[in-house]
Order: C-alpha cells, then structure tokens, then sequence
C-alpha cells in the first residue's frame, strides 16, 4: 500500500505498520490509523495519518525528558510537538501525551491530571 504525504512524499507501507488508534487523537477523533515514522536524520518521531496523509504530527519520546514520566503498561510515552522556525520555541504537550505499543501496534492518548506536565514545554533552552 501507499500514501502520498506532505512532510515525506510517497510512502510504501505494510498493514502491519499501521497504529491503530480505536478513539484517535484529540481533536481528530475520526482519524484511526497512522503510520509511526522515524526518519535517521530527524530529531523526531512522526505520527503520520493514512486516513487523511497530509496530517503527520510531529512526536518526541518524553522519557529522554522525564525518566518518571506517567508509564502505561506496554506502551511507550510522546509527546506532541509544536515545531517553530526559532528552536527556542518548539514545546513538546506533557499534558496529552500518546502511549503506543510497537508490539500491538496499538495507541491511545490521555491527560495527565498533574500540574507537573504542562501543555506547552520548551524542549530547547538558550543555555
């Protein structure tokens, strides 16, 4: 199979690729499946949407961030990350994070209910 993507062009995938995600993503519940991608020159994850290609989010393992960060059982943490042309601006979402199991090839997101992971955290510092 393939899809045509905005951010990679054409990709060539396999079923068995495909994250399935039963209740999709805040604010696009009725998108189910994605393809998780790692490009090797890329900082990030993606999240790409095979139902709608032109939708790909861009992800960041939080555990390189919080070693204690909220686990679920099977699953590995990301967070969402809102990219901007100034790196001192890119934020990464602790609060709704997306758990996804490589084995089942199934995720899910929630919301931490914890003052302690922000929505919008700067993952780049000017230090």
């Amino acid at each position: 199979m393939k899809i045509k993507t905005f951010q990679f062009g054409e990709i060539k995938y396999s079923q068995k690729k495909v994250i399935n995600f039963e209740s999709g993503l805040f604010g696009f519940e009725s998108l189910k499946k994605f393809l998780f991608i790692k490009p090797d020159d890329n900082l990030f994850y993606w999240l790409n949407s095979i139902e709608s290609p032109d939708i790909a989010f861009p992800m960041f393992g939080v555990r390189v961030l919080d070693e204690n960060f909220p686990q679920e059982e099977n699953h590995e943490a990301f967070g969402i990350v809102v990219l901007n042309a100034n790196p001192l601006n890119i934020t990464v979402n602790l609060k709704a994070p997306v758990y996804i199991n490589q084995n089942t090839k199934a995720g899910f997101q929630k919301i931490i209910d914890s003052d302690n992971y922000p929505v919008n955290y700067n993952l780049f510092t000017g230090q």
